[in-house]
């Protein structure tokens, strides 16, 4: 007996098979649908997101004041350079412990709107102990645009600036006195704060940082080499 007879003498059970087929290809046709990524959110995902209003987050975790959520802004047009020597550029001995031992002259743009004041560290990540620390300044006005060449090595400037203690022990700035080899970098680091630290001078470079956590609008560095 063929297929046909059985559904033509059964018509009871050709409507359950019927309907057992429609729910089937309903059930295949939801489960696909579900297993797409809606178009809206596909199209979503890949845009890019808005600018920040010309500003980017940096930091560089607990030690250093670079993610996006979590402090300080990088405004776009807040630059620092110096008129001694270009970024990434050699220093010049003058500004080395291997001569005069004077700071380098420092300039800044701009910064973010709601700056209150400004700090500086100068290291180098290359030291055989590790990061060095050759200079800490901070209440710096924020009028200021910069710092001269030769700032004094003591602990209150007469801009009201203060200085803190490097890792030479002392006040103020210490040049780069790396051991004989490959080139060292050194970085200074400006940091525009949303506040006026209340912070006393001869600080270190951790008890600045934590004293500025959560106040950084942006940050911009300055590399110089430097080897004998």
């Amino acid at each position: 007996m063929c297929m046909g007879d059985v559904l033509m003498r059964k018509p009871g059970r050709w409507a359950v098979w019927l309907a057992s087929c429609v729910v089937m290809i309903m059930a295949v046709s939801c489960q696909e649908s579900g297993d797409k990524e809606p178009a809206s959110k596909a199209v979503t995902r890949g845009m890019a997101p808005s600018a920040p209003q010309e500003a980017r987050l940096r930091q560089r975790g607990v030690e250093e004041p670079s993610t996006p959520e979590q402090e300080g802004v990088q405004a776009m047009d807040f630059q620092l350079s110096s008129s001694a020597f270009e970024n990434n550029a050699t220093i010049p001995k003058k500004y080395s412990g291997d001569g005069p031992d004077v700071s380098p002259p420092l300039q800044w743009t701009d910064p973010p709107a709601g700056t209150k004041s400004f700090a500086l560290i100068g290291d180098d990540p290359d030291a055989p102990v590790g990061t060095w620390v050759h200079w800490v300044v901070y209440a710096i006005p924020a009028d200021a645009r910069g710092l001269p060449e030769a700032v004094p090595t003591k602990e209150e400037l007469d801009n009201g600036a203060k200085q803190g203690t490097n890792d030479f022990h002392k006040i103020g700035y210490g040049g780069p006195a790396p051991p004989r080899g490959a080139y060292h970098r050194y970085f200074f680091k400006l940091y525009a704060l949303d506040t006026e630290l209340a912070l006393g001078p001869g600080a270190t470079k951790r008890e600045l940082l934590k004293a500025m956590k959560g106040h950084v609008l942006a940050e911009v560095e300055l590399v110089g080499r430097y080897r004998r």
